[in-house]
């Protein structure tokens, strides 16, 4: 059931590096404001301010030897000009570091995102600079690109170390040969700059004041097109918008299109302040993070109760749609609603291991399709119908405390 309508031909348009912040997120944002007035719906943009960088100068050696593939890490503050020189020591892991004495050191981490409890315990024991180290062993350095990463206001509660980030291929070597020194510059200026989401309205005939939200997030990451994540989901909640200007439903539907989701879900967390008066009214947020994939199994994260799992999971096996449902946190849009006291889900078609592959240059249209795509926003309207029509809305407004725990360890809380 495409509704006459098929969405599947934005991901041309979407089809290009948009960042947070950036002049490309802004023109995705006005593509997806152009759509919904190609079908009759009016949207608009609401903006919100987010923490950005420009790096200066960014320098790595070893034992004086200079080090030329580095990328600074954002938000980690500056080094003087004369740069940070120390020891320099492997942390393989929290209980490691927990043993180790890092004080006036710099210590290498292995992984782009550096574990919250690990870096805020390198700020404590008195570490001076942070390496990290992203990528593949087994993948050619070039063709892999060194993701410029920022670090997180749940890592960076103790304060912030100048931090840099190399390929794995040179942070193996690194640690066969084992450098006595390191030595760190890093002049980097913090900015706020401006993101924004896309928000659009379809007004319920019976109970207009109950509202369910469809959300998905529309920017990428450094160097990827995002064709999978999220472009997939962003013109998901589009055709499902489609489906209900036509037919009209019964409860209110916002539909919220999220800028900035990549570097720590700021479009939902600004949405859900911005919309705080309103939230009361709120009954769902239906997340879609990444669908139509090829090779790829359909699951939904669900931070509600139990019984929404239940239902989701008989439905789809009364449709005979392979569902796995799951109650949890999911790292997505949704999780701000469930935050917030709106029950939440996000659904995904996941990937396989060893297929598409999110979060790099590797991300393109070549591994989606079109057939699974449209398979999975048809199940998410009919499931969907049945909760937006339904005479009583039959899910509790309310999070379990099992729900709260777990959304208080995601933000490290």
């Amino acid at each position: 059931m495409k509704d006459n309508y098929e969405s599947f031909k934005l991901l041309n348009d979407l089809y290009f590096v948009r960042t947070a912040g950036s002049a490309e997120e802004l023109r995705a944002a006005e593509i997806l404001v152009a759509e919904c007035a190609k079908l009759g719906i009016k949207a608009k943009i609401e903006e919100f301010d987010i923490k950005s960088y420009e790096v200066k100068e960014c320098a790595l050696k070893f034992d004086s030897e200079s080090f030329l593939d580095v990328v600074a890490t954002g938000l980690s503050g500056s080094t003087s000009d004369a740069g940070v020189s120390g020891e320099f020591i492997y942390i393989d892991s929290l209980e490691d570091l927990e043993v180790k004495d890092v004080r006036g050191k710099i210590a290498l981490v292995i992984g782009k995102l550096i574990p919250s409890k690990i870096y805020s315990t390198l700020v404590k024991k008195g570490a001076i600079g942070v390496v990290h180290a992203t990528g593949d062993l087994y993948e050619a350095k070039e063709n892999t690109d060194i993701d410029p990463y920022m670090i997180r206001p749940n890592a960076s509660k103790e304060g912030v170390i100048p931090t840099v980030c190399i390929m794995i291929q040179d942070a193996e070597k690194l640690v066969r040969n084992m450098p006595k020194m390191a030595y760190i510059k890093l002049i980097q200026e913090e900015k706020t700059v401006k993101s924004r989401n896309v928000v659009a309205k379809i007004k319920g005939r019976k109970w207009p004041d109950d509202v369910i939200a469809f959300s998905a997030h529309y920017d990428s990451v450094p160097y990827s097109k995002g064709a999978y994540d999220n472009a997939t989901g962003s013109i998901a909640i589009m055709q499902i918008a489609s489906y209900y200007k036509k037919n009209k439903p019964d409860r209110t539907l916002v539909f919220v299109w999220c800028g900035a989701e990549e570097i720590g879900l700021e479009g939902s967390k600004a949405y859900v302040a911005h919309h705080a008066k309103e939230l009361d009214k709120y009954k769902l947020d239906i997340n879609i993070d990444m669908v139509g994939v090829t090779l790829g199994n359909d699951i939904a994260c669900v931070t509600a109760e139990e019984a929404l799992v239940n239902y989701l999971k008989y439905y789809s096996k009364v449709t005979g749609f392979g569902l796995k449902a799951w109650q949890g946190v999911y790292s997505s849009d949704s999780t701000p609603f469930a935050d917030k006291g709106v029950p939440s889900l996000s659904f995904c078609r996941g990937a396989v291991r060893g297929g598409a592959v999110i979060h790099s240059r590797k991300d393109v249209m070549d591994f989606l399709s079109e057939d699974n795509y449209y398979r999975t926003c048809n199940f998410i309207i009919e499931w969907s119908k049945t909760l937006i029509n339904s005479v009583a809305f039959p899910v509790d407004k309310a999070i379990p405390d099992n729900m709260k725990q777990e959304i208080e360890k995601y933000y490290s809380r």
